[in-house]
């Protein structure tokens, strides 16, 4: 008979259980036995059932030495299933048990109709005041819910939209646009920009802007009379002492945006975005002198060819609607054939 060596971890195994607890012995051999039961399946992964899962989470809540005898899955898997148990339970106690709030009877609701069209200027509080006074139990959320949708009396409230759009014939914007040269320079494009059709009063190009340089271009932008009371810009160092007293002295209003505020000028920031993407794109800048024929005939194609959303679909300077009856369509090239005209009269398009 061949005698088996003594394995000493063995015998440490042997002489630390018989230091241990009885409760702790127990949940040991449960998790030991739970274990190898689930290892005797064929299949090379072992398919756990709801009920192996929970013994596992019970053994995680009451046992401290559970994850240092998990052998079939890791530890953070247990505490998945134990989050997943939470949020099933929680499900389960939050579930609908009736049928909730009781639905407002529908004479109720059709009476709240009549009191609202029959009383001009009843709102919610006084039908729910009126609807207490006939004994009718509601709250006044309730009876807000069941208004009907009225309109407001014209001139009783004035939305943003329409006071922005009351306001576009006084408004100018101004700003700069980079435009980066063949030669790894750069060059500036400025513009007076108009609210009231979105045109361009005034652009000039540059390679050294300065406040005189500057102001002198919104001088040249309004020859006469301003036509407009409000001149919108950023916070840029260019517009200093000697730019803000000559504008002051043309009558305009400067309305500064908040710094890092782009949106705020918007439409002059919507303007530098259609000439970058119709036209400086497609072009390489080489001097002053070309980028300013450039932007020139953009600006003409703008005016008077492009449709604009906020015209409703009319361009700056207005082009009338051509019917079939004026003849063939016909395709007129525009900022030296990045884009079309198309018209029916060949003379008006040419």
């Amino acid at each position: 008979m061949v005698s088996m060596p003594l394995q000493l971890p063995l015998v440490a195994a042997v002489f630390v259980a018989a230091l241990k607890d009885r409760a702790d012995l127990v949940a040991e051999n449960v998790a030991l036995r739970h274990q190898l039961s689930c290892l005797k399946h064929r299949k090379k992964r072992p398919k756990l059932r709801p009920l192996d899962r929970a013994l596992w989470v019970v053994l995680a809540r009451s046992w401290s030495r559970w994850n240092e005898l998990l052998v079939m899955v890791k530890p953070a898997t247990v505490v998945a299933w134990h989050k997943k148990g939470f949020r099933l339970f929680w499900r389960w106690k939050s579930r609908k048990r009736g049928p909730g709030r009781p639905r407002v009877h529908k004479d109720v609701r059709k009476l709240i109709v009549e009191m609202a069209v029959a009383n001009v200027g009843w709102g919610a509080p006084r039908i729910h005041g009126e609807l207490l006074k006939l004994g009718i139990e509601i709250s006044e959320i309730s009876v807000s819910r069941y208004m009907p949708k009225r309109a407001a009396p014209p001139g009783s409230q004035q939305r943003w939209r329409t006071f922005l759009h009351n306001h576009m014939h006084e408004a100018l914007d101004i700003d700069f646009a980079v435009v980066p040269t063949i030669t790894f320079e750069v060059i500036y494009v400025f513009f007076v920009l108009s609210l009231d059709r979105r045109r361009i009063l005034h652009f000039n190009v540059t390679k050294h802007p300065t406040a005189q340089w500057t102001a002198q271009q919104v001088v040249e932008a309004c020859p006469y009379e301003p036509p407009g009371r409000f001149l919108f810009r950023d916070n840029d160092k260019i517009y200093g002492a000697y730019f803000r007293k000559r504008v002051d002295g043309l009558g305009l209003t400067q309305v500064k945006t908040a710094f890092r505020s782009p949106w705020q000028n918007g439409f002059a920031e919507r303007w530098i975005g259609g000439l970058r993407r119709d036209c400086l794109d497609h072009v390489i800048a080489v001097s002053e002198n070309q980028l300013r024929c450039v932007v020139r005939r953009y600006v003409d194609y703008f005016h008077e060819d492009r449709t604009h959303l906020g015209l409703g679909k009319d361009t700056p300077v207005p082009r009338a609607v051509e019917p079939p009856e004026m003849g063939e369509i016909v395709a007129f090239p525009r900022v030296g054939g990045l884009h079309h005209r198309y018209s029916r009269d060949a003379r008006r398009a040419a």
